[in-house]
């Protein structure tokens, strides 16, 4: 969007238009418009993201990089063709810093077990927080069970916040490995993972980013960060699920033996030595999830065509609007107050299970998480079974926060 130069400022970001491009949104569920408030799960698609994955499947389908058939051909250049947008969307050095998998989780466990895993020794330390989602935690409490290491979690306080001296006190001399959200899928706490990444550096310690709910809602430069990895993952972004992107600097993937074995990441295969491929194909063994990574392509192509600036203003206002109208509920507290948060509210209502919340919400055509959301500990911290979790896009309305805040407080009456 252009800037108003008579007002000098930036102009209103336009949702209803953003909207068009999102068929689902337009359903009625039970009756009722739909109101989509569980993207930190998984976020819709746009018209341009189906149409790419459609396109590809209908005229272009076939295995890439060993064809030398149109199609294959064909294929193949919209695949590599998506490698180079993902590599200009994070501002990867090299194109060989962008590794395909099927998500975050997918990314976390490859660098577990390709680059900690041969390094690590009994007493070496992998340093994480107490906010991480399960895919942040299980792969290192792996690795360690496998070299002897020992895990450490740096605290959280009531807020829901990290504090960086608390994480930089346990970056102690065995500490090998930093692994921590950019934001938290449980409490939309935003990490201030630059210093982190700093402290880390300066003390020769090993960086991943767990950047899966980062990436939909603010830019994301890997270079400007310093971080050695980053993982996301394409259905959070608004691309289809099973893909997603391990960006790991050149240098350390080269030095890491390749995960998987396969396909397209050899150069060579006899029954006494294997010769593996360069990278990025290194790391993505057998055929790959080529329609996914066209899509994926296709909602940077998205991305890039909207004002993010002033996306992530209206993303901040209505994260302003829910946390002020659910406070305003008897009996709801929120959970998670951090200073600095992306647009997802978690709550719990007293005497209100979270999965009945959820249900009767769904009756008025209203969609959240109910649960964990995969950070058992962060739930543990707080002595609750689970919350009610309602995430943003830029495409969610002031409306349908409204119809929220109608819908627990409905839902608190049924079971008062």
């Amino acid at each position: 969007m252009k800037s108003n130069a008579l007002a000098d400022r930036p102009l209103e970001f336009d949702v209803d238009a953003v909207r068009r491009h999102f068929p689902v949104l337009a359903r009625m569920v039970r009756g009722r418009p739909l109101a989509y408030l569980d993207n930190g799960a998984s976020a819709q698609r746009p018209v341009a993201v189906i149409d790419a994955v459609d396109d590809y499947e209908r005229h272009h389908h076939a295995n890439i990089h060993r064809g030398v058939h149109t199609l294959s051909q064909e294929a193949t250049a919209l695949y590599e063709a998506a490698r180079d947008r993902l590599t200009k969307f994070i501002n990867a050095r090299s194109r060989h810093e962008v590794i395909f998998v099927r998500g975050t989780t997918e990314a976390v466990n490859l660098v577990a077990q390709s680059y900690a895993r041969p390094r690590l020794v009994p007493g070496d330390e992998i340093l994480i927080t107490h906010l991480e989602h399960h895919a942040n935690i299980v792969p290192w409490q792996m690795v360690c069970e496998q070299t002897g290491a020992t895990l450490v979690v740096a605290p959280i306080d009531s807020r829901g916040e990290v504090h960086e001296d608390a994480v930089t006190a346990l970056m102690g001399p065995r500490t090998r490995l930093f692994a921590c959200a950019h934001v938290s899928n449980a409490l939309g706490t935003v990490l201030p993972v630059r210093r982190l990444i700093a402290a880390a550096k300066a003390r020769g310690i090993t960086t991943l980013i767990d950047g899966a709910q980062a990436v939909p809602h603010m830019h994301v430069d890997v270079q400007e960060l310093g971080c050695d990895f980053y993982a996301f993952s394409g259905h959070k972004m608004f691309g289809p699920t099973g893909v997603g992107v391990l960006y790991g600097r050149e240098q350390l993937l080269e030095s890491m033996p390749p995960w998987q074995g396969g396909g397209d990441m050899i150069l060579a295969v006899t029954f006494a030595k294997t010769t593996y491929n360069g990278l990025p194909y290194k790391f993505e063994a057998g055929t790959p999830n080529i329609s996914g990574v066209v899509g994926l392509g296709a909602a940077v192509d998205f991305l890039l065509g909207l004002d993010r600036d002033a996306a992530e203003r209206h993303e901040t206002a209505l994260l302003d609007h829910a946390t002020a109208v659910l406070s305003k509920i008897p009996e709801l507290r929120v959970v998670g107050t951090a200073a600095d948060k992306a647009s997802l509210v978690s709550f719990v209502v007293a005497g209100v299970h979270p999965h009945d919340l959820g249900t009767i919400l769904d009756e008025d055509g209203i969609a959240i998480r109910t649960g964990h959301h995969c950070a058992m500990p962060v739930m543990d911290y707080f002595k609750l079974p689970a919350t009610a979790r309602a995430s943003f896009a830029f495409y969610n309305t002031f409306e349908e926060i409204d119809r929220l805040a109608a819908g627990v407080e409905r839902a608190r009456k049924l079971f008062a």
